[in-house]
């Protein structure tokens, strides 16, 4: 017969192995069920074994003089179930050998009759600071694994992002980078599928750029626009929507999937694209999960900034090449001019220095004037060299 104490349902579990109801009831019902701990009874080693596997104590106490198989036994038979709890076996005097026996097969503790309720608290309780500290232990190992992981996928994450962000500077195929971007973020969001939209010129309409594990719907067709029902709120907010469950039921993207997480491209404020990723399960994504795509969506917008200031840069460099050819020339007889002022301006000095040497009724107002000839020469040659040297540079 199995007697039930249950002063609480999260309380922990004693499992009491006893024939003799007097004792049981001492030690159930007068020391521990006050105590607030959950108590069951079995009678005899055979009905433990059962208990043990349905109840899940933290500590057994057992007789060592049990009916049938004897409390040594029970102990054999719970190591062999892997039942690995604090166990106290109840010994008389005289049973020394039998408690050291106990303790090779795996008990604990053990208390002497005549049992005094004090000291079964006591030993209730040295086992359960065993159970309490293993129990720390394993959550503090759990806690830590966890970390590690996600730790883990943080770098598998950061690298991804990483190496999608020097794909935008060293891929000059939009295509391709867009194909890697969805893929980056299909991958660190723990997606099931993605796509990117982008606008078309200056409409309103979104073509399909690139895509993941897309479903071969009809007109789902890259280059050419695609209604998911959900990027159209994006493009209007320009915010991001993260949405799953009952409330992703009335848009298309429904059939895609239970979970979506959709966020703007934009440029110069302006929402020029969309990125979606799904999840066919109606699992929500988090905080983290919208940090990494909306990075992800920071790239493709640097991506379409690049493009278009190549294309500006493109458009300007060829509009300025007939200037440029024109500027050639202009150097070109700016040089022949440059060495034919350089002769001049020889003779011209040598002149001066002549009349400067041989008229000595030169008055010093016509000295000064020769003198400013000199200078403003001077000037001329140095601006002729800086010319020359440029164009050196230049070419």
């Amino acid at each position: 017969m199995l007697l039930y104490w249950s002063m609480s349902t999260s309380a922990e579990r004693i499992l009491i192995v006893e024939n003799d109801p007097r004792v049981s009831d001492l030690i159930a019902r007068q020391a521990l069920g006050p105590m607030g701990y959950r108590v069951k009874v079995a009678e005899n080693a055979s009905q433990a074994i059962q208990e043990a596997a349905r109840f899940s104590p933290d500590v057994v106490l057992v007789n060592m003089n049990l009916p049938g198989l004897s409390g040594k036994d029970l102990l054999v038979a719970l190591s062999s179930q892997g039942v690995a709890v604090p166990t106290i076996v109840l010994a008389e005097d005289g049973q020394e050998a039998d408690v050291i026996q106990a303790f090779r097969l795996g008990a604990t503790d053990y208390l002497k009759w005549p049992l005094r309720e004090a000291e079964v608290v006591s030993a209730v309780e040295r086992s359960l600071q065993q159970v309490r500290a293993r129990r720390e232990r394993e959550r503090l190992t759990e806690k830590l694994a966890q970390t590690n992981r996600e730790l883990q996928r943080r770098v598998r994450d950061l690298t991804t992002i990483f190496s999608i962000g020097k794909s935008v500077t060293s891929v000059t195929d939009q295509r391709t980078l867009f194909d890697r971007m969805v893929e980056g973020a299909v991958f660190v969001t723990e997606a099931d599928r993605g796509w990117l939209h982008l606008r078309m010129g200056n409409s309103k309409n979104f073509a399909l750029m690139a895509y993941r594990n897309l479903p071969n719907y009809k007109g789902i067709e890259i280059g050419q626009p695609w209604d998911d029902g959900i990027s159209s709120l994006v493009a209007l907010s320009g915010e991001t929507l993260s949405i799953h469950g009952s409330a992703l039921e009335n848009f298309k993207a429904a059939r895609l999937g239970k979970s979506a997480l959709v966020v703007p491209v934009k440029a110069q404020e302006e929402v020029v694209g969309i990125l979606v990723v799904m999840r066919e399960k109606a699992l929500p994504f988090d905080d983290g999960n919208q940090a990494m795509l909306e990075a992800l969506s920071d790239y493709a917008s640097i991506s379409l900034m690049n493009a278009r200031l190549f294309q500006v840069v493109e458009q300007r460099a060829r509009s300025s090449q007939p200037v440029v050819d024109v500027s050639g020339q202009n150097g070109n007889m700016l040089a022949g001019n440059g060495e034919e002022c350089q002769r001049s301006i020889l003779e011209i000095e040598k002149h001066l220095a002549v009349i400067m040497a041989t008229d000595a009724n030169l008055i010093a107002q016509q000295r000064r004037a020769i003198q400013n000839i000199r200078t403003n020469l001077e000037h001329i040659k140095k601006a002729l060299r800086d010319s020359t040297r440029a164009r050196e540079v230049g070419s």
